[in-house]
C-alpha cells in the first residue's frame, strides 16, 4: 500500500469526539504524542446525546477513577453543572455516588476549549471513508510501506506508518496508532414509529463507510440498539403539580481538583405516568418500531424505552420520570424515564396524559438509534485489538452504553496508545483496583450481547473500591504518567496520611465513663436508649458504634473539625472488618491473576480441557489463570487440567535451558 506524500502524519489518531475520544486524545497528547481528534461534527464535541447528567450509581465511581487518573470528565462537568446529589445516602458507602445535571451546552463548550488549547492535539472535521492498515496483522512479520521507503519488521512498525485514512473530502493521514471510538454514529439508523433514516443522533450523519472497513479487517460487527426521550418546552410544563428534587448543600463535586467553586443550582422535577399513559401506548404497539421488528438490534435491559416497560411489568400502575433541564438558558427539558421510539404523534398523546404535562410541547420527538458495535472478546484487556496491536477501540463500539463508561475507556485506550508507542507495558487495572477495571475486565473476558452498564453489583470488592478513595488507588498512576501533577499528587498523599494519623489517635485516645455516656446519650432522642459504657473506653470504640458519627465527636471536643479526612476516618473504623474480610479475598483473587499463562499454549491440543472451555480460551486467550477462571463455560476442573499444562510446559522451558 502506498503511503501518500501529501498525508499529514500523527503519532495517535482518535476517530470520533464523543465522551471516549475526548479522553483518549487528551490523554495521548499529554503524554506527549502528536494527535489528532476527527469528527463527523465540529459543532457536537463531547455533546450528551441522551439525557443530560454525568455520575449516578456506579458511574460516579467511574468519573471519580478518570479524574483521580488524569482525565478530563470530572473537571468538567464540576464547572458547568447545574445541580449535585450524593445517590443511595440512605443506604452503604459503598453503593453511594455522586450524580450531576449538566449544562448541555455548556460541557460541549469547556470541554472544546479545553481540546483546542491542548499542546500536541489537533480538532478536525472530517467523515473517514477508508482506512488501511499499514502494519501488519498479528501473526504476520513484515509489511512493505512504500512511504516509509523499506520493508519494516512488525516489532518496530509503531515507529513508522501503521495506519493510512482518507475522509470524503479528500484528506489523508497517517497514525502509528489509531483509536476508533465512534458512539451510535457506526452505520448508525434512527427510528421514530415507522420512520427511519441514516444518523447517528437526530440531525446528524451515520458513518456506515467505517463499519464497512471494520468488516474488510476482518471484524464481525453486531447491531444494538439505545433511545432517547422527548424533549419538552419548559414554558408548557406545570411545574406546580410535580415534585421538585434539589441539589445538595454544599455540592459534592467529581474532581479532587474543584476548590471553591459555587454553583447555583437548579430543580430537576418528578413525574409519574399512569394507567391512561399505558393504555395509550398499548393501543399503538403496532405502530412501535420496538415491536413491529422493524429494529433489529438488541436494546439496554436495564434502560428499557416505556413502552417495554409496559409491555414486560403489566401490574405496574405508574413509572417514574425526571424532568431535567438540559441547560440554565436552554428551554429544553429532558424526559428522563419515557425513552421511546413511538410515533410523534402517539409521544404527543402519552404525555398530555401524564400530570401537570398536559399541555407539554414536544420539542425534539423521543427515538431510537441502532448502530454497530465489535464484540469486545476481539479485544486485548488493554483495548488494543488482538489482530492489529496498533488498533484501539473504546466507547459504544465496544458494546457500553453510557457516557462515564464510555470515558473510562477513552481515557484507558489513550493511555495505552502513547505507552505502545513509548515501547512501555500497558496498564491493566484488574478487578480489585478500580470499577475501570471492572468495566474492561468483563467486555473482555464475558463480551456483551446487549449494551453493557456499570452497575456496583458487578464490583465484587466494591467496599473497596468506593467513590471517595479513588485518589488512594489510582493518583499514582497518573502522577507516573505525568496526567496528575506534583501538587495534586502531594495534596493526595498528605490528605492519605492525615487519615492515617487520625485513625492512630482515635485507637488511642480514651475518654472517661462519664464523657463517653454523655456523647452516647447525646446520639439518641430517646434517653436512655443507647447503653451506656462501664469504664474508659477509646474514641475509636466509640465510634465503631452505630448511633455515633464524626461530626458527633467533633461536637464534643474529641476530633477537630476535619471534614475533608472525617469521611474517611469514620469509613475505615465503622467497617474494619468487611474491609479486612475483602482484603483477604483480594489477595486470594491476586494469587490467580498473577499465574500467567503464555500465549503459546492456546496453540497446543488442550484434550484435557473441555470443548467448550477450549473453544472459549482459544477466542479470548486470557492472560492469566484468573481471568481463564471468569471466561464463561470454563469450570473448575476446566483450570485445574490447565495449571497441569502450565506445569508441563514450565518443566519443558526449565529442561530447555
Amino acid at each position: 500500500m502506498s503511503c501518500p506524500a501529501g498525508a499529514m502524519r500523527y503519532d495517535v489518531v482518535v476517530v470520533g469526539a464523543g465522551h471516549a475520544g475526548c479522553e483518549a486524545a487528551l490523554a495521548a497528547s499529554r503524554m506527549g504524542f502528536s494527535t489528532l481528534l476527527l469528527t463527523l461534527n465540529l459543532d457536537s464535541v463531547a455533546q450528551m446525546s441522551c439525557n443530560p447528567a454525568i455520575g449516578g450509581l456506579a458511574k460516579g465511581h467511574l468519573v471519580r477513577e478518570i479524574d483521580a487518573m488524569g482525565g478530563e470528565m470530572g473537571k468538567v462537568i464540576d464547572l458547568t453543572g447545574i445541580q449535585f446529589r450524593m445517590l443511595n445516602t440512605g443506604r452503604g458507602r459503598a453503593v453511594q455516588a455522586i450524580r450531576a445535571q449538566a449544562d448541555k451546552k455548556a460541557y460541549q463548550h469547556v470541554m472544546r476549549r479545553t481540546i483546542e488549547s491542548q499542546e500536541r492535539l489537533r480538532l478536525m472535521q472530517g467523515n473517514v471513508v477508508r482506512l488501511t492498515p499499514l502494519a501488519p496483522r498479528d501473526g504476520q512479520k513484515n509489511i512493505e510501506c512504500r512511504g516509509a521507503g523499506r520493508t519494516t519488521p512488525a516489532d518496530r512498525i509503531a515507529e513508522q506508518c501503521s495506519w493510512q485514512l482518507e475522509t470524503e473530502a479528500g484528506l489523508a493521514f497517517l497514525a502509528r496508532c489509531l483509536i476508533l471510538s465512534p458512539g451510535t454514529f457506526l452505520n448508525g439508523r434512527i427510528h421514530v414509529g415507522t420512520s427511519a433514516f441514516e444518523g447517528g443522533r437526530a440531525g446528524e450523519l451515520s458513518a456506515p463507510h467505517l463499519s464497512r472497513c471494520l468488516a474488510d479487517l476482518g471484524f464481525e460487527l453486531g447491531r444494538l440498539k439505545t433511545g432517547t426521550s422527548p424533549r419538552l418546552a419548559r414554558r408548557s410544563i406545570d411545574f406546580s403539580r410535580l415534585t421538585p428534587q434539589l441539589g445538595d448543600v454544599p455540592p459534592p463535586f467529581f474532581s479532587y481538583s474543584t476548590v471553591g467553586h459555587r454553583v447555583e443550582q437548579v430543580p430537576c422535577h418528578i413525574a409519574w405516568t399512569n394507567p391512561k399513559t399505558h393504555l395509550i401506548l398499548r393501543e399503538n404497539l403496532d405502530r412501535s418500531p420496538l415491536f413491529t421488528g422493524r429494529i433489529k438490534g438488541v436494546g439496554p435491559r436495564y434502560c428499557p424505552s416505556i413502552e417495554d416497560k409496559v409491555v414486560r411489568f403489566p401490574a405496574r400502575e405508574s413509572h417514574q420520570l425526571f424532568l431535567e433541564p438540559e441547560g440554565v438558558d436552554s428551554e429544553e427539558i429532558y424526559a428522563s424515564g419515557i425513552s421511546t421510539s413511538m410515533p410523534a404523534d402517539v409521544q404527543e398523546e402519552f404525555v398530555h396524559s401524564i400530570e401537570g404535562l398536559e399541555r407539554a410541547e414536544i420539542m425534539r420527538p423521543g427515538y431510537a438509534v441502532e448502530y454497530d458495535f465489535v464484540p469486545p472478546t476481539y479485544l486485548k484487556a488493554s483495548l488494543q485489538t488482538r489482530s492489529y496491536p496498533t488498533l484501539f477501540l473504546a466507547g459504544q463500539i465496544n458494546g457500553t452504553s453510557g457516557y462515564e463508561e464510555a470515558a473510562a475507556q477513552g481515557l484507558m485506550a489513550g493511555i495505552n496508545a502513547a505507552l505502545l508507542l513509548r515501547g512501555e507495558e500497558p496498564i491493566v487495572l484488574d478487578r480489585a483496583e478500580a470499577y475501570v477495571g471492572v468495566l474492561i475486565d468483563d467486555l473482555v473476558t464475558r463480551g456483551t450481547s446487549e449494551p453493557y452498564r456499570m452497575f456496583t453489583s458487578q464490583a465484587e470488592y466494591r467496599l473497596l473500591l468506593r467513590h471517595d478513595n479513588a485518589d488512594e488507588r489510582l493518583m499514582q498512576y497518573g502522577h507516573r504518567l505525568g496526567l496528575i501533577n506534583q501538587a495534586q499528587y502531594s495534596s493526595s498523599c498528605a490528605r492519605m496520611e492525615e487519615v492515617k494519623s487520625e485513625l492512630e489517635r482515635l485507637e488511642k485516645s480514651f475518654v472517661s465513663p462519664e464523657d463517653a455516656d454523655r456523647l452516647l446519650a447525646s446520639a439518641s432522642a430517646l434517653p436512655g436508649a443507647v447503653a451506656g459504657t462501664s469504664g474508659t473506653v477509646s474514641i475509636g470504640s466509640l465510634l465503631r458504634r452505630p448511633e455515633v458519627n464524626y461530626g458527633l465527636l467533633v461536637k464534643h471536643g474529641m476530633a477537630s473539625e476535619r471534614p475533608e479526612i472525617g469521611e474517611l476516618v469514620e469509613i475505615r473504623i465503622k467497617y474494619a472488618g468487611y474491609i479486612r474480610r475483602q482484603e483477604r479475598s483480594i489477595e486470594q483473587f491476586r494469587k490467580l491473576e498473577n499465574v500467567m499463562i503464555p500465549q503459546e499454549l492456546f496453540s497446543e491440543d488442550l484434550r484435557s480441557v473441555s470443548k467448550e472451555a477450549r473453544e472459549r480460551l482459544c477466542e479470548v486467550r486470557p492472560r492469566s489463570i484468573g481471568q481463564a477462571s471468569r471466561l464463561p463455560g470454563v469450570s473448575p476442573s476446566d483450570i485445574s487440567a490447565l495449571l497441569i499444562y502450565l506445569k508441563r510446559a514450565s518443566a519443558r522451558n526449565s529442561g530447555k535451558t
